[in-house]
């Protein structure tokens, strides 16, 4: 090799050379060269540029044979052979894919040479300054990336008027150059395809985290076959996966470029000497692909990822979260708190277990039980003594029915998820019982649905009939995810072995012993736990200004007094016996009207006059479920300040449960005797109406269950009533056998 001119100048003159020639890098000599062999009458500037390469050690002898042989075949108007290839192969192959970007050549020696400014890259364009931010960039890109926003922008674009299209855009301020561009695709409909954006960034930064040092070279290949396998599922040749870039480049830069000629395009898809002679999928074999998939999931295997993937829906910044943890920045994590105290009113002096009071599995039992007998028409009548639930709602109700063979618990579960992953980024600590609390969650999601695609199938199908938020569904999100091969549930680890539900689970009687309460508060979807946050001292304000209990044995008085006497007694002793003689009834009123009456008098007159009346059949109706209901919302108010533990709580709710039995057959008789006790014994007040209207309205939501999560009657059979309901189909209904908690 003595007399090879590719030997001739030293490197540091030859690196001179190819700078004086806008040459910087392996990458922009690879260009030079397809672009210089292409004609024969070129083919003397491609051989000084391979001399200058293999002066400067930016190609070795192999390189530099396959491009003599390529070049000879061109000047002799032969078709270059494929076993002149000068491209990488075996697991290198996989860069041919970034040749848009950076075309590699078959390299030998310092890889330094294929992007001296990588670092610069990395810190300048992508703000990445570690492995780790390398390593959720990755995943980013593979999981999410820019198409996200893009692809739910296009689909709700489609379905705005001209007016509303306008208003959208002129919203984006800065971003006004994108949405016009995504509006022309719209306007002609463009393939809304642009993927391939992310997954050919997905490959190129992979490459620059091997150069830089970052990943190993079997990582980063892993990384960039990741990318490609993603490109397969879209795209089986180049052509394709190019256009798509193209657009994705369009609407990051805001300039339609899909119209424009691109000679680097032209030169990779039809030039002589492209890395891409061959289809994109004979750049991996199975055992890359297999050895890529196993890496991805490692990368998002654990629990963490499960709480990641299902509150990302809700909070897509949470998808940047992926990889190795990293801690919050401050706004994140005073905005988590923010949420934590001031939304979800849980404090820290509580400690990280008291989250489980948010887990509802009685939520997910109503639900199931609602869509099944949707599905064999056999939900509670429409009709109530408080009147009907309007047409949109029993719409609603009657469109459950789609949703009978998809559980119900991922409605309730995601928005633990979310309050777990704000539970990671408030930094609150004990992070051995988070961890405990997302392995629960990541098992109970993982038990119940088969696949990925079943859990969001299952929540797509709940979305749509019971968007938490009209205005603001997740069924475009939830779509995009199950479309997109990225997705990070496609991707998550399906934990084995033993699990447990991340809070108590009721049984079917405690559930409905809770649901004796009825609407004198929010349903109890879930068992009551204590709590030491603001309801405590709203309670205790509560218990003392209605009740006069200030003390845990002061309500365990007034809770046996309700079981065993209540105000029903005092009906019963003072007020029933006038119904036997009304003359004397009107003559104790008319004593009452003429004087000056103190509170209580006052009291006991609206009373005399509610029973002259028959007011809300007072005198017809049994009440006693004013008292059972008292009972069963005391007993949660009890156990939620500490006064009372499970045993206690328990207790009394079966007492409850046995009034309920003894006094009534139904829930339509005991919402009637509950209205007609609630307005007997009210107090004089001024908004008496308005509560009353209020409770009517309630109670016909609750009969009906409209909206579905009104309140859980429709879905419970009375107590000791006979079973009434079609068996929902899943495993996540409450069990009648309290021993049993699965």
């Amino acid at each position: 090799m003595a007399d090879d001119p590719t030997r001739m100048l030293s490197a540091p003159r030859a690196r001179a050379r190819l700078r004086a020639l806008a040459i910087e890098d392996r990458g922009a000599l690879a260009w030079q060269l397809m672009k210089s062999g292409e004609q024969p009458a070129d083919c003397p500037r491609a051989l000084l540029l391979l001399a200058l390469g293999g002066c400067a050690g930016w190609l070795g002898e192999t390189a530099i044979d396959h491009w003599l042989a390529r070049l000879a075949a061109v000047s002799e108007g032969r078709t270059p052979a494929d076993e002149d290839d000068p491209w990488p192969r075996g697991r290198a192959a996989i860069w041919r894919a970034r040749a848009l970007l950076a075309p590699m050549p078959e390299a030998e020696g310092d890889s330094a040479c294929d992007w001296p400014e990588v670092a610069l890259f990395l810190t300048r364009t992508w703000a990445i300054t570690d492995r780790s931010e390398l390593i959720r960039m990755l995943l980013w890109l593979g999981g999410q990336g820019h198409r996200y926003g893009w692809d739910l922008d296009y689909r709700r674009i489609r379905r705005m008027t001209s007016a509303e299209r306008l208003k959208w855009r002129a919203g984006l301020g800065e971003n006004e150059d994108y949405g016009r561009v995504l509006l022309q695709f719209v306007g002609r409909d463009e393939t809304p395809d642009w993927a391939a954006w992310d997954w050919l960034r997905l490959i190129d930064l992979a490459c620059a985290g091997w150069l830089m040092g970052w990943l190993e070279e079997q990582e980063a290949v892993d990384f960039a076959v990741h990318g490609m396998d993603l490109l397969l599922q879209r795209h089986d040749d180049w052509a394709g996966m190019l256009a798509a870039w193209q657009r994705g480049a369009s609407l990051f830069e805001g300039r339609d470029l899909t119209t424009e000629t691109d000679a680097r395009a032209e030169l990779l898809l039809h030039g002589r000497h492209t890395p891409w002679q061959h289809p994109p999928a004979a750049l991996v074999d199975e055992t890359m692909l297999a050895a890529s998939r196993e890496r991805i999931r490692q990368w998002r295997s654990g629990a963490r990822h499960w709480v990641l993937a299902v509150a990302g829906v809700r909070d897509p910044d949470l998808f940047y979260r992926q990889g190795m943890a990293a801690p919050a920045d401050d706004q994140r994590r005073r905005e988590a708190r923010r949420y934590l105290q001031e939304t979800l009113d849980w404090w820290p002096q509580e400690g990280v277990s008291a989250i489980s009071r948010y887990w509802l599995p009685g939520q997910a039992h109503h639900l199931n039980q609602l869509a099944s007998d949707a599905a064999h028409r056999t939900l509670a009548p429409a009709d109530t003594p408080f009147g009907r639930p309007s047409r949109e709602w029993l719409t609603v109700r009657g469109q459950l029915a789609e949703c009978r063979e998809h559980a119900a618990t991922i409605v309730m579960a995601e928005r633990f998820g979310f309050q777990l992953a704000m539970l990671e980024d408030g930094d609150v600590g004990e992070e051995e019982v988070q961890q405990r609390l997302q392995r629960s969650f990541a098992g109970v999601l993982g038990r119940l649905y088969a696949t990925p695609e079943r859990l969001l199938q299952a929540w797509l199908a709940w979305e749509r009939v019971l968007p938490e938020d009209p205005d603001a569904s997740l069924a475009d999100d939830l779509e995009w995810h199950l479309n997109d091969p990225g997705s990070p549930f496609h991707w998550l680890e399906y934990l084995a072995g033993e699990w447990q539900e991340p809070g108590p689970r009721p049984t079917l009687e405690q559930f409905t012993a809770l649901a004796l309460s009825g609407p004198l508060n929010t349903p109890n979807w879930g068992m009551p736990q204590m709590q030491q946050n603001r309801q405590t001292g709203e309670l205790r304000d509560w218990l003392d200004s209605h009740y006069g209990l200030g003390s845990a044995t002061a309500l365990r008085d007034f809770l046996d007094f309700l079981s065993e006497a209540g105000d029903r007694q005092e009906y019963q002793i003072t007020y029933a016996p006038y119904t036997l003689n009304l003359p004397r009834l009107r003559e104790e009123i008319a004593i009452m009207e003429t004087g000056q009456c103190s509170e209580e008098d006052q009291v006991h007159l609206d009373r005399l006059r509610r029973v002259r009346d028959n007011d809300q059949q007072c005198n017809d109706l049994d009440m006693a479920a004013w008292d059972i209901a008292q009972l069963a919302d005391l007993c949660v108010a009890g156990r939620q300040l500490g006064w009372l533990d499970e045993d206690a709580m328990n207790h009394y709710l079966e007492r409850a449960l046995a009034l309920a039995r003894q006094h009534y057959g139904d829930w339509r008789a005991y919402a009637r005797g509950l209205y007609a006790g609630y307005s007997f014994f009210m107090m004089g007040v001024p908004e008496r109406h308005r509560l009353l209207e209020e409770l009517r309205s309630a109670l016909m939501m609750w009969l009906c269950g409209t909206p579905p999560l009104a309140g859980a009657w429709a879905s419970l059979d009375f107590p000791g009533a006979a079973p009434g309901h079609w068996p929902a189909l899943h495993v996540d209904v409450l069990s009648q056998d309290r021993s049993i908690l699965h």
